[in-house]
């Protein structure tokens, strides 16, 4: 219960006129010893508190280690103005006791004048590191990975390899440590070892002796973040190494930079679906979000589905004659619509789904598509056979209770079939599933359901045959 009342209190909030009474105080002393006593976390999600001057002296007294680990959990307007407020010797700093991941996202994020400035602000190996981890694409394994980490010889006694490890964490190394990687003269990956089974193993015990093949954890640079999310599930791994194609080590990823992938890239899906600007899977926070930004990242797909909808329109005008003939007709437009719109949503949900997991590919598709279809068929009969009876014990017309259940039947097979063949189609051409999904979906079954719907009665109700 304590834990759960926490999550909800922000801790640098309540803190906040202590804070506010040391800076005008002048007291740094006692301010520092208050902020020690603070999580990294705490005071990152509570920066929003302070205002342009207050954040520069924290920033300041926050200490060497505390100050970079806050710095990394800031949105990039805040990392900016921290930067462009230091002097070249604080920057110099933060910079390099940035964990080497970090460090290139933020060099791609910054504008390229700040980032010349930089690159002369860092050691030639850390800036040859930098542009190293920047040449590769967003959304590969690549982009992910860590080149801190601890690279062992086969030859090594257990011994050697607890003090080469040992000589790394001296180097200020950030990364978590779960695993060692044997690598050749060449650097090429030959094994690994779990650290808790080198810390177990006999100290003049040869490296070669217990260490695993790497073979079957090893992921290529380029591979797909979201086939790296699944390697780490399909083996419940805590890190993995990257290699090139010649198997050459160039760095490992470990779960947590796995889990940030995740969270965006669940969240980029869950915005496209409902058709928002996903912004790479950038969260909108009720918290710091501003109405300009809300209507920026929504109001373009509105306009944009607006303009589709024309198409119901449309359809209704060209259809006025059997509207005017038959009034009850309209009765069951809702119904019939959002059941199909439902239904194609329901599909190419679990289609996306299936596509991102890696259970959906082109190479079971068939079994899919027929596995759905003979779902849509079943289904289809279910709602219709409702939506009959529904018609027939409001109208007491039994053709039209046909129309109205046929149409249902027909809506249902032509929805989940939109869902799902147009993820598989976006997949196909090289575009994210989840933006034509939703309401696309949706759009679509309207004006073609509306098409069917008014066809079907005409064909069933001889008074609408013109």
């Amino acid at each position: 219960m304590k834990n759960s009342i926490r999550k909800n209190i922000n801790v640098f909030a309540l803190i906040l006129p202590e804070i506010r009474e040391f800076i005008q105080s002048k007291g740094f002393n006692g301010l520092k010893g208050s902020l020690r006593n603070i999580q990294s976390m705490d005071i990152a999600e509570g920066w929003k508190y302070l205002e342009p001057k207050e954040k520069i002296i924290v920033f300041k007294l926050l200490g060497a280690k505390k100050s970079v680990e806050v710095f990394e959990n800031l949105r990039l307007p805040e990392q900016s103005y921290i930067l462009n407020n230091l002097d070249n010797a604080e920057v110099t700093q933060v910079i390099n006791e940035m964990a080497p991941d970090e460090r290139a996202d933020l060099f791609k994020e910054l504008p390229n004048r700040v980032v010349r400035k930089l690159f002369l602000l860092v050691n030639k190996e850390q800036a040859q590191d930098i542009r190293s981890l920047m040449v590769h694409k967003e959304g590969t394994a690549g982009s992910l990975m860590t080149t801190e980490f601890v690279e062992l010889k086969k030859d090594m006694s257990a011994r050697q390899a607890m003090l080469s490890i040992q000589e790394n964490l001296r180097a200020e190394y950030r990364e978590n440590i779960y695993s060692v990687f044997v690598t050749d003269e060449n650097h090429k990956l030959i094994g690994h070892i779990a650290l808790q089974e080198l810390l177990k193993a006999p100290t003049d015990i040869l490296v070669k002796d217990i260490m695993a093949s790497a073979n079957y954890i090893k992921i290529d640079v380029n591979a797909d973040t979201k086939d790296v999310a699944n390697w780490f599930k399909k083996y419940d791994l805590l890190d993995v190494p990257v290699v090139d194609k010649d198997n050459v080590l160039l760095g490992i990823i470990t779960v947590d930079d796995v889990m940030e992938t995740v969270e965006k890239e669940a969240t980029k899906d869950i915005y496209e679906i409902g058709k928002m600007d996903a912004r790479g899977g950038e969260i909108i926070s009720y918290a710091r979000a501003s109405i300009l930004e809300l209507v920026r990242r929504r109001a373009g797909w509105l306009v944009l589905l607006l303009i589709f909808d024309f198409l119901t329109g449309t359809v209704l005008k060209n259809f006025e004659h059997t509207l005017s003939s038959v009034v009850a007709l309209t009765f069951f437009i809702p119904m019939l619509l959002d059941t199909g719109g439902n239904a194609g949503a329901q599909t190419s949900i679990t289609i996306i789904r299936g596509l991102a997991t890696g259970d959906v590919n082109f190479k079971n598709v068939f079994k899919v598509v027929k596995l759905e279809f003979m779902a849509a068929l079943l289904m289809g009969v279910i709602v219709g056979s409702v939506a009959f009876g529904r018609a027939f014990l409001l109208q007491k017309d039994f053709m039209l209770a046909i129309v109205v259940g046929l149409t249902m039947l027909i809506i249902a097979i032509l929805a989940i079939a939109t869902g799902i063949f147009l993820p598989l189609f976006s997949k196909r051409v090289g575009l994210d599933p989840a933006v034509l999904a939703g309401p696309i979906t949706t759009s679509i079954v309207d004006v073609l359901g509306l098409i069917i719907y008014f066809k079907v009665a005409q064909m069933f109700i001889p008074a609408l045959r013109f």
